[in-house]
């Protein structure tokens, strides 16, 4: 069965007729966040009905919030209209859902964590797209080497320069420096701004163990070591390998039989930097000058040598030196060195060269070439992309000037954050009419233009010159990234997992292999006029999104649209800082606590410092001890904790509903008392998250049926007191807190009969409990003591039976009672 088969499988009649959608970041949304839902209709009537909307517990699918900020927009893309529906009032950490009349959207999440991982996560793709040794593929490409062209001195032409390493661009295996120094940038710069962000778990080579280095400096060297090899002497620079000719057949990296020359084997051409046009065959580049390249060296290697002394200082040193000649060479030959074609007519068309060598000298060392930063930066004030309609492929590059936010910083620090203000303002007012706020041209990459912006735009926070509107820019367009678009879709391949995310790239790994190439931002949407114009796409399936698609706009799941669905090398890297930023909420704010958590993350005991027990008690199919147990508990003055299954709350109403009235906290079990994982191998789950979520979500909706709230009832106790960390993490991700029981006694051996091996009389647990106490210079101090509300018939032996008496010793050593 095909992709698209089991898609459509999956949608109910109802699904399939709608002309209504919700669109949500499907990531989610922090807690003090901009939260906007985005609600699409295809028919007309339909926008003025849209006046209020509600916010649902994906639980218990019950409203907990009537949002009535909506925002109606004309007709956009493929839509009538559409609706912002802003929800950022609501701060509880939870899964929710978004409903306007029988339309909902996606199940997403609240809590601040969300962000936490996300910035390495995309180092998986660039480590895919290592060249030389492929930690992804376990295996060497392109090991041959390269032979030189484009020198003026044909007899250079033809010798081999050792030019191994760096990236492959996209999921073609051309190179680039123009793509690739760039990244390398951004990948210091991620790092430089949010060092704390990035973590250490593989090395080097990019197996997976840690080497004491972030991840993200190990992959900004491996990009480094190339850049260095492509400049091996001052004037001696090389900025492409391969060309087009690449994208004759399909294939692995380390499968590519592709030949450049009748003699070279599959040595691969290497272009040399000449600052004249270039182009083998049918077209050539209108290259200008050197700047754009050498700017580009200079910046990366500076950039390098200020954040790599620390690990490597001897390279540190190398690179200064590199980028003190590049830099050089740059302002000897102002002008662009453009990728070369040599079939086709596709490059990279770029034309600006000041904002590489802003950047170069905006961090050349000791702030020595400042003044010369500004003198270039004064030249390209914004970048030319923003606020205009279209652009050529790469031709404003890179896509956000990263030598403004140093600047901003400078002796001309007003007239740059102005700049920079501007270019945002620019953006914002070509987005102002569409429900998506999305002012970035649908040009190929547009997806790396959002990117840029969301940079641009963070610079503004950094800087402390944001004004208010900006924090629903920034959401908006964050949230198009990750799925409140026109599509519904994430655009980076497995973010989220669980979500609507590229499945189909254009890429060899996954069309040949089925090989899931991991956080790569692909180029995305392009105006209908550009994907009709393009040479070779064919779609492979029938269109998912087909429903969504317009003249104005397209995009593709879909291996055959290259200009839509390719991740790109450079695009990724450039979304690092961003996410690295967003990190920050869950990583400089740790949750100060004095609950004490198991490995797996559940709460297992309360403050050890204070004289408090919490009186647990859990049911499913026995409730012989209920009546006695409330009449105790009432009589001392004590309130307990009852965690209670689907089936208990079914079979035993009116009991609950006294414990309600007494005052006692009533919680989920679970609604069958499910084993979750294997006895033996804890790790091993025994249910899926759907069964999970399904079973919860029934114990919820027996609990509604006796007024019991899922807001009254945070606090999940698992069945059997048996789980691991994905449970947890699922518990927290519906909202719930998952608790334990403290271990040191017995007292959950109250279920035990005289026929089990691991029985154990009430008499010998009582012990237990008071000889813990004794023995413990803590004593029972924040203890969670479990215990059933009933048990088998067989056993006779019953605790409950003995609670009187130890509440009141207990209480006697000065303990105090309190439920959850």
């Amino acid at each position: 069965m095909n992709r698209l088969l089991i898609f459509f499988c999956t949608l109910t009649p109802s699904l399939l007729m709608a002309q209504s959608w919700i669109r949500i970041n499907q990531i989610g949304y922090t807690t003090d966040a901009i939260k906007v839902a985005v609600w699409l209709t295809k028919d007309s009537v339909n926008k003025d009905n849209v006046k209020k909307f509600e916010l649902c517990d994906a639980l218990t699918e019950l409203p907990v919030f009537e949002g009535k900020k909506v925002k109606i927009y004309p007709e956009y893309a493929a839509f009538k209209a559409g609706a912002r529906l802003d929800f950022s009032e609501w701060h509880q950490t939870g899964q929710y859902f978004v409903r306007v009349g029988k339309t909902r959207s996606p199940i997403f999440r609240i809590h601040d964590t969300i962000w936490n991982g996300t910035a390495d996560f995309l180092l998986q793709y660039m480590r895919q797209q290592r060249c030389g040794n492929n930690p992804f593929l376990k295996a060497n490409c392109h090991k041959e080497g390269c032979f030189a062209v484009g020198n003026e001195d044909p007899l250079r032409d033809g010798t081999q320069v050792a030019v191994w390493g760096g990236w492959h661009d996209a999921s073609d295996y051309l190179q680039y420096v123009t793509t690739s120094a760039n990244a390398v940038t951004q990948l210091l710069f991620a790092y430089e701004q949010n060092s704390a962000a990035f973590q250490d778990a593989y090395d080097a080579a990019g197996n997976p163990k840690p080497n004491q280095i972030p991840d993200i400096l190990d992959e900004a060297k491996w990009g480094l070591d190339w850049l260095m090899r492509m400049n091996p002497n001052p004037t001696e620079m090389y900025h492409q390998i391969a060309d087009d000719r690449d994208h004759q057949m399909v294939r692995l990296p380390h499968l590519d039989t592709i030949t450049y020359s009748n003699n070279k084997g599959l040595m691969r051409p290497a272009y040399r930097v000449t600052g004249k046009p270039q182009g083998l065959k049918n077209y050539k580049n209108r290259t200008t000058g050197v700047a754009s390249i050498a700017g580009k060296f200079a910046a990366a290697f500076w950039l390098g040598n200020r954040i790599l002394k620390k690990y490597y200082p001897q390279f540190a040193d190398s690179l200064k030196v590199k980028a003190n000649a590049a830099y050089q060479y740059g302002q000897m030959y102002p002008g662009v060195c453009q990728t070369a074609p040599y079939r086709a007519p596709y490059f990279y068309e770029e034309d600006n060269w000041t904002d590489d060598m802003t950047l170069a000298a905006a961090v050349a060392p000791d702030g020595a070439k400042m003044q010369e930063a500004s003198d270039f930066g004064k030249k390209e004030p914004i970048t030319p992309w923003m606020g205009a309609d279209t652009a050529r492929h790469y031709q404003w590059y890179p896509f956000v000037q990263l030598g403004n936010f140093y600047l901003a910083n400078s002796q001309d620090s007003v007239l740059f954050k102005q700049n920079i203000l501007k270019g945002v303002d620019l953006i914002a007012k070509r987005g102002q009419d569409n429900p998506f706020l999305n002012g970035f041209p649908f040009i190929w990459c547009s997806n790396n233009l959002v990117s840029a912006g969301l940079t641009q735009i963070r610079f503004c926070k950094q800087l402390k010159i944001a004004p208010p509107p900006y924090d629903e820019l920034e959401a908006a367009w964050r949230d198009w990234l990750f799925g409140c678009n026109p599509w519904g879709t994430s655009m980076i391949v497995g973010l989220p997992e669980e979500g609507v995310a590229p499945k189909d790239p254009h890429s060899a790994f996954t069309h040949l292999k089925n090989y899931n190439i991991k956080g790569g931002l692909v180029d995305g949407p392009v105006y209908g006029s550009i994907y009709n114009r393009l040479i070779g796409i064919k779609l492979h399936q029938a269109d998912e999104f087909e429903a969504f698609q317009s003249p104005e706009v397209v995009y593709h799941d879909d291996y055959g649209d290259y200009a839509t669905n390719e991740p790109t090398m450079d695009g990724t890297a450039s979304l690092t800082y961003y996410l690295a930023q967003l990190q920050q909420k869950g990583v400089a704010k740790p949750v100060l606590s004095n609950k004490i958590r198991d490995k797996y993350g559940a709460i297992v005991r309360k403050d050890t410092a204070r004289m408090k027990i919490q009186l647990v008690f859990t049911g499913h199919e026995f409730a012989d001890g209920g009546q006695i147990i409330t009449n105790i508990l009432k009589k001392n003055n004590v309130k307990a904790s009852f965690f209670l299954t689907g089936d208990f709350y079914r079979t035993f109403p009116d009991l609950v509903k006294d414990l309600k009235a007494d005052g006692h906290y009533l919680g989920a079990h679970s609604d069958k008392h499910l084993l979750y994982c294997d006895w033996k191998k804890r790790d091993s789950l025994l249910v899926s998250k759907i069964d999970f979520r399904h079973d919860l979500k029934q114990n919820f909706i027996e609990m509604s049926k006796l007024g019991i709230s899922k807001e009254q009832a945070k606090y999940f106790l698992p069945p059997f007191e048996w789980y691991n960390s994905e449970i947890v993490g699922w518990s927290q991700e519906a909202g719930l807190e998952l608790v334990n029981y403290t271990s040191g006694t017995r007292s959950n051996a109250d279920y035990t009969t005289p026929k089990d091996k691991n029985y154990m009389a009430s008499k010998t647990i009582y012990r237990s409990i008071m000889d813990y106490e004794i023995r413990n210079t803590k004593g029972l101090n924040g203890f969670i003591l479990l215990m059933h509300i009933g048990s088998d018939p067989l056993r006779t032996d019953k605790m409950y039976v003995r609670l009187e008496r130890l509440i009141q010793e207990l209480k006697e050593k000065g303990y105090s009672f309190e439920r959850f």
